[in-house]
């Protein structure tokens, strides 16, 4: 007889209404906005400018803070603007030989309307074109109070 109860209500829909599950919330899609797809490679293209204009002040307008990097190993955290020496920072990879970046790709895998992310990978320059290297990243940007900025990068550069 349960057997029955069981087959009837299924064929009657009752079950499904009862033992349905949830649509899932649309928290991150891979069906991207136009318009935040616009705003993130705007902030990416800001971001790179400054950082071969080799402007800390500009560079760190791109970002969202606390902004963490994870590379080689190590999560760093930068607090705020202004906490880190424009000659250090780019020095060390003035020595190394760098003199500009860009990007390969920037692909936004997934979004929402105040988080992306988006696997890129860039190249580093020395001034003759010769390259340095290719690097493969994820970058995290986050829409807060109503701006977009870098929040996180993990990289496979130095």
């Amino acid at each position: 007889m349960k057997k029955v109860i069981v087959i009837l209500l299924m064929l009657t829909g009752f079950a499904g209404g009862v033992f349905a599950q949830a649509a899932p919330i649309e928290s991150g899609s891979h069906g991207i906005d136009p318009r935040v797809s616009a705003a993130v490679l705007q902030v990416l293209d800001e971001y790179m400018a400054t950082f071969n204009a080799k402007d800390l002040k500009g560079w760190e307008a791109t970002y969202q803070f606390p902004h963490y990097r994870l590379a080689g190993g190590k999560m760093s955290v930068l607090e705020n603007a202004g906490l880190r020496d424009s000659a250090k920072v780019f020095g060390e990879l003035q020595k190394a030989g760098w003199d500009h970046s860009q990007w390969d790709h920037r692909n936004i895998v997934q979004a929402s309307a105040d988080k992306v992310h988006v696997d890129t990978r860039f190249s580093r320059f020395r001034a003759d074109g010769s390259l340095i290297g290719h690097y493969e990243s994820l970058y995290i940007l986050t829409k807060e109070n109503g701006r977009w900025g870098v929040k996180f990068r993990s990289s496979y550069a130095e």
